[in-house]
């Protein structure tokens, strides 16, 4: 089975969706990306990166309404409902991707 290809989105790229690309860099069962919803991110979301993904990982319902425009083909959208209250790496940031993100994988890669 080809790897999923997993884009991780928050509002400025800066804190927790590289966070979660980092984790997840190494996983030999997915690929990744990160970027942000706002005019103001690190790196900008595409519809290329929608295009992209299998599964896109926004950090809050808001990131789910700011991509809808960017249109692309139906990749499937998870909801962490994660605030952005962490700085990068931060351990307890660190579980709760984990402790989120994984039930899909699993669900998706079975």
């Amino acid at each position: 089975m080809a790897a999923l290809r997993l884009l991780f989105l928050c509002s400025r790229n800066q804190w927790r969706s590289p966070t979660a690309e980092r984790i997840y860099a190494r996983d030999p069962r997915v690929q990744v990306r990160s970027a942000g919803t706002s005019k103001s991110a690190r790196r900008r979301v595409r519809e290329a990166d929608i295009e992209w993904a299998d599964i896109v990982f926004v950090m809050e319902h808001d990131h789910a309404r700011r991509i809808r425009p960017l249109g692309g083909r139906d990749a499937q959208v998870e909801v962490l409902e994660i605030p952005d209250d962490y700085q990068a790496m931060d351990p307890e940031l660190i579980d709760l991707l984990r402790d989120r993100i994984e039930p899909v994988l699993l669900r998706v890669i079975s």
